[in-house]
């Protein structure tokens, strides 16, 4: 067999080549892509003739399932529910990314894309009531995984045992004359593996280190509360320091422990920047057993926004200016009291 390679040269040559993989993916066939780690082969997961030889290719046993690969958010619940919890903090801050996660799943039959094509696609995909997925950081990727109308499984583009290819050369060394269409999309941007978590109930397991260390999926998986008001002198360090003894009292640890719990509450300001916590507010919390003298005001960013699980403003334009800077944070970013704003005290008595 001779493999047909396309070579992207510029962006407008992903579609018609996305077409292509998908015909071929479609009809049975394996296919070599680029990520943004390595290049992996795939194939459709409902077409025995292709899974085949997926497993030859890797010597692979048939109870041993492949990593299904998605190439939009919403390709996520044809498979699993809609992650919660760690699940849904690891999903939305490391995908699209080099993050493979292995996700319980109660029933797997009840997943859509199981439902539509019968059993032997869901001992394909599932294995002991856990499902393997990636979402490839990469425009080819996304692209022929989009244009596929079917589950698409892939693994590394190399022989068991060999290095994972970085480059479509690389991918003609292993595989070449054994796939029937390789995608050139140059060199990858890490040359790494992807991370592999398995997710628990309430944790996690790094099953393999990647391009994200330990270090880095913790980050991922750390629940972060933000309060946010105007100067940050007052009204959200107070409130920050209030949530960090209500959440160390719901987890029966010290606050000092809430970090090696997956917690962490910062507080900031639309207009903080500089300084510590107002007079008052020290003298208020102080008698509660809050220490706030060691505060230092900040601004919110972007980037502090982003990394937020939960946002907390004390009025209705906090809340503008936060959705204003991110506009997906719009459905993490609440007043406090629900209803009604929480006035400025600055400048008032300590009552």
């Amino acid at each position: 067999m001779e493999t047909r390679i396309i070579q992207i040269k510029r962006g407008a040559d992903i579609a018609s080549a996305s077409r292509d993989g998908a015909e071929v993916l479609n009809a049975g066939g394996l296919v070599a892509f680029p990520t943004e780690t390595v290049y992996g082969v795939g194939a459709r997961a409902d077409r025995s003739s292709g899974l085949k030889r997926l497993r030859q290719l890797k010597s692979r046993s048939a109870d041993k399932p492949f990593t299904v690969h998605i190439g939009s958010f919403s390709q996520v619940v044809e498979y699993v529910s809609l992650p919660t919890g760690v699940a849904g903090r690891l999903v939305r801050k490391a995908w699209p990314g080099p993050l493979t996660l292995i996700v319980p799943v109660v029933d797997p039959a009840a997943g859509s894309r199981v439902k539509e094509r019968g059993g032997a696609t869901m001992s394909a995909i599932y294995f002991e009531n856990t499902i393997g997925l990636r979402f490839p950081d990469d425009a080819i990727a996304q692209e022929l995984l989009k244009a596929v109308d079917g589950p698409v499984v892939a693994a590394s583009a190399n022989r068991s045992s060999r290095a994972p290819p970085r480059t479509a050369g690389e991918v003609l060394t292993e595989l070449g004359g054994q796939i029937d269409l390789l995608i050139d999309g140059g060199k990858t941007r890490y040359g790494k593996a992807s991370t592999i978590v398995r997710l628990k109930d309430c944790s996690y397991e790094v099953v393999r280190e990647g391009v994200y260390d330990a270090r880095i999926v913790e980050e991922f998986a750390m629940f972060r509360l933000l309060l946010v008001c105007t100067g940050n002198t007052c009204r959200s360090p107070m409130a920050a320091g209030l949530a960090r003894v209500l959440l160390a009292k719901r987890l029966e640890c010290s606050e000092s422990d809430l970090a090696s719990r997956g917690v962490e509450v910062q507080s900031a300001g639309t207009m903080g920047g500089g300084g510590g916590a107002s007079i008052e507010a020290v003298a208020v919390m102080s008698r509660r057993g809050i220490d706030l003298s060691g505060h230092n005001s900040i601004v919110v960013t972007p980037e502090l926004i982003h990394q937020s699980d939960e946002i907390l403003v004390m009025t209705e334009s906090h809340r503008q200016s936060i959705v204003r800077m991110v506009p997906s944070a719009a459905d993490r970013a609440h007043l406090l009291l629900g209803d009604r704003d929480i006035r400025d005290p600055i400048g008032a008595a300590e009552e």
